[in-house]
């Protein structure tokens, strides 16, 4: 029935990491011959050169699914060999979302299994739940149980995935303190237990950003390494991250593939970056910050419309009208205050920039 649905369906809009890198992660698993933690379908090292890239001896090359310091992806990969649990933090638009499912990709060969953090998640999704016709009609049963990923996690040996913990309830975090400590989840309901095999670890991500969100207990902290993905450390960087996503995301929304849009990709990081920082890249103006994040993952958003929209209504090209819709929606979060933040800037900065005149005259006309 599924394979049925997908294909009336067409191709999937986001195939998962293991099957949008499958060729990737055969290639590396037949060069791999260093040891291999439990469970793991490949070694430390591969997993590292998986997510940082690179080109094996059979001159297959390695994209880079993580742009930024390969100590802090080593360290990562090294905790989750452990039987220590890893937490990665950081502001929104890091990639810990992107690191989680990847690591899992190549650990477990599958990153399917995910608890979605959210104020609504419940005990269940952590522990278990109860098909409640069967629970009804016999009676507690292991028939009658319904697991949760971190309950299949568990009974395979596998990664789980628990994404925006600090969005979940104090009392269902807590849930989490027994099952990374005894590596056992009861089932009192039954006399029983499950037991983690080898292999079995937690990747969670949080931020403490967004409004909202529910502080992890001391307890809870102390059973994970926790990692912090930073914002990336140069202009360069940060751009060449945002063309690597565009470029992913163009080609699987089947976006012509001659766009070309570096320079205004520069534009838009440059943006974002002096009003995170609350000053111009040569330090000579202060600006103000407005209340949205401006994180890198805003600003593949704002792109990857812009390039939708030189494709669909424009010749291709992506000029400063393409962009300039989506970046003025980014920055504005607040109607009034961040509206303030964002016509000081143009006065102040954009309009003084002769090569920008274009970028000024498009977000002037939107108001």
């Amino acid at each position: 029935m599924t394979d049925r649905m997908t294909e009336t369906a067409g191709a999937l809009l986001r195939a998962h990491a293991e099957d949008q890198y499958a060729s990737e992660l055969r290639a590396l698993a037949a060069a791999d011959d260093r040891p291999r933690p439990p469970q793991w379908k490949l070694s430390p090292w591969a997993v590292a050169t998986y997510l940082l890239g690179g080109e094996l001896d059979d001159g297959t090359v390695i994209s880079p699914k993580y742009l930024g310091s390969r100590r802090l992806m080593e360290i990562a990969v090294a905790s989750l060999a452990t039987d220590r649990a890893l937490l990665l933090l950081g502001v929104p638009g890091t990639a810990k979302t992107w690191v989680s499912e990847h690591l899992a990709a190549a650990i477990s060969g599958d990153s399917t299994l995910v608890v979605q953090g959210t104020a609504g998640t419940a005990e269940e999704s952590l522990r278990y739940g109860w098909n409640y016709a069967r629970l009804l009609a016999e009676g507690p049963s292991h028939d009658a149980l319904v697991p949760s990923p971190v309950m299949r996690a568990m009974q395979h040996g596998s990664v789980v995935r628990l994404e925006e913990l600090t969005r979940m309830p104090a009392d269902v975090q807590d849930a989490l303190i027994s099952i990374l400590s005894e590596k056992t989840l009861p089932i009192p309901e039954l006399d029983d237990e499950v037991q983690a095999l080898q292999g079995f670890n937690v990747i969670a991500t949080a931020n403490n950003r967004d409004k909202g969100v529910n502080d992890l207990s001391s307890a809870l902290r102390r059973r994970f390494n926790t990692l912090v993905l930073p914002l990336p450390d140069t202009l360069e960087q940060e751009v060449e991250i945002v063309r690597t996503r565009v470029a992913a995301l163009g080609r699987s929304l089947e976006l012509p593939p001659e766009i070309e849009a570096l320079s205004e990709i520069e534009r838009v990081v440059t943006i974002f970056r002096e009003l995170r920082s609350g000053t111009t890249l040569n330090q000579r103006t202060t600006v103000k910050s407005p209340s949205a994040t401006l994180s890198t993952a805003e600003a593949i958003s704002v792109m990857t419309n812009g390039v939708a929209l030189a494709a669909h209504f424009g010749d291709g090209v992506i000029r400063a009208q393409d962009v300039a819709a989506s970046l003025t929606g980014a920055v504005v979060k607040d109607p009034v205050q961040d509206r303030i933040v964002w016509q000081e800037y143009l006065e102040t900065v954009v309009k003084d920039r002769a090569a920008w005149s274009d970028l000024y005259r498009a977000c002037r006309e939107l108001g």
